[in-house]
């Protein structure tokens, strides 16, 4: 069974992106939204495998739900890489101290996302 994903970026294109990559790497985009309150309702509703957050977009930002999904027993489960234009080293500190399994800094390539979310879910891959 592939792994299951909710994306949430408030850039039609940048979401657009992550999907294809997503889909490539062989996970189940289960959501795609454009700002963070629906992100997080999307992950308590479907519990998906990942997550792929926007850590500034309208609404709870990628950081905040990060946040509260660590602090909710029901979805601990759920893996967070948090998506940035921010690189510094304290916004990717402060994004993994929130939770995250991983941080990705924007501009991005599709091949390496796809090939980082191949290695976090070989299971997925084809």
């Amino acid at each position: 069974m592939s792994a299951r994903v909710v994306i949430a970026d408030d850039d039609a294109d940048i979401r657009g992106l992550v999907t294809i990559a997503a889909r490539k790497a062989g996970l189940d985009v289960l959501a795609s939204v454009s700002d963070g309150d629906a992100a997080l309702e999307a992950i308590r509703d479907r519990l998906p495998d990942l997550a792929i957050l926007d850590v500034a977009m309208p609404g709870l930002t990628g950081v905040e739900i990060c946040r509260i999904v660590r602090a909710d027993v029901t979805l601990a489960s759920v893996r967070i890489l948090l998506v940035s234009a921010s690189a510094d080293e304290a916004s990717v500190r402060a994004g993994l101290e929130s939770g995250a399994a991983d941080y990705l800094s924007k501009p991005f390539s599709p091949r390496d996302l796809t090939a980082r979310l191949s290695a976090q879910f070989p299971e997925g891959s084809e």
